[in-house]
């Protein structure tokens, strides 16, 4: 599998594009620049199977309706997050962009429970890891030793919780107990920033001391 990290959007959220030797592929988090973003994929041949959202803030959700109309591929959100697509003031893009407010329509698939996720040749571990938001959730690919936290954990830092619905202590909780429990070579995906490892934020993030 060969993945490619891509930032989109007003916030130059990370976003992943995952593909096989057949170039399907799934599409993490696009997060903006919908047009853009689409002659890329075109311009690589690439087939996108699906839209998986790590959560819904507005910079993560741009440009998802602009894939799933392109590619006529569905989107996995979780399901307390599931009406926030739809909604600026939840998705938080009536605060942050004002006139142009960010809506998406309804998900094609909810995910329900921690579990597993199919999609084509791609199989993904899925981890609930709320904090930054109460339905974030980490996509983890274990042969690919590699993680996509969405805006939990970040190279040195975690995401921010002072947004509606934000729990600190929530976040510390499931990065600890969700993510830090993964191998400590795993490469951490991040929704913004560098990637980094479990093994270096383990050792050096300053917001994980001493919990």
């Amino acid at each position: 599998m060969k993945w490619t990290q891509i930032p989109l959007g007003p916030l130059q959220t990370n976003a992943y594009v995952l593909e096989n030797d057949q170039k399907e592929a799934v599409i993490i988090d696009p997060g903006g620049d919908g047009p853009a973003f689409i002659e890329w994929l075109k311009s690589q041949n690439i087939k996108p199977l699906a839209v998986l959202l790590t959560h819904a803030h507005f910079d993560h959700i741009g440009a998802v309706d602009d894939v799933r109309n392109a590619f006529g591929c569905p989107v996995y959100i979780h399901k307390n997050e599931q009406d926030w697509l739809g909604d600026p003031a939840k998705n938080g893009s009536a605060r942050f962009m004002g006139e142009h407010a960010i809506t998406v329509n309804a998900a094609d698939h909810i995910i329900e429970t921690e579990g597993t996720i199919t999609i084509g040749s791609f199989s993904f571990s899925v981890y609930e890891t709320p904090g930054h938001s109460p339905g974030s959730i980490s996509f983890y690919i274990q042969q690919e030793n590699i993680v996509f936290s969405g805006d939990a954990l970040f190279a040195q830092s975690i995401g921010r919780t002072d947004l509606p619905g934000g729990d600190h202590q929530l976040l510390l909780e499931s990065i600890h107990k969700k993510l830090l429990d993964l191998p400590e070579e795993t490469i951490v995906a991040c929704g913004h920033g560098p990637t980094t490892t479990i093994g270096q934020e383990m050792d050096g993030n300053p917001f994980l001391s001493g919990f």
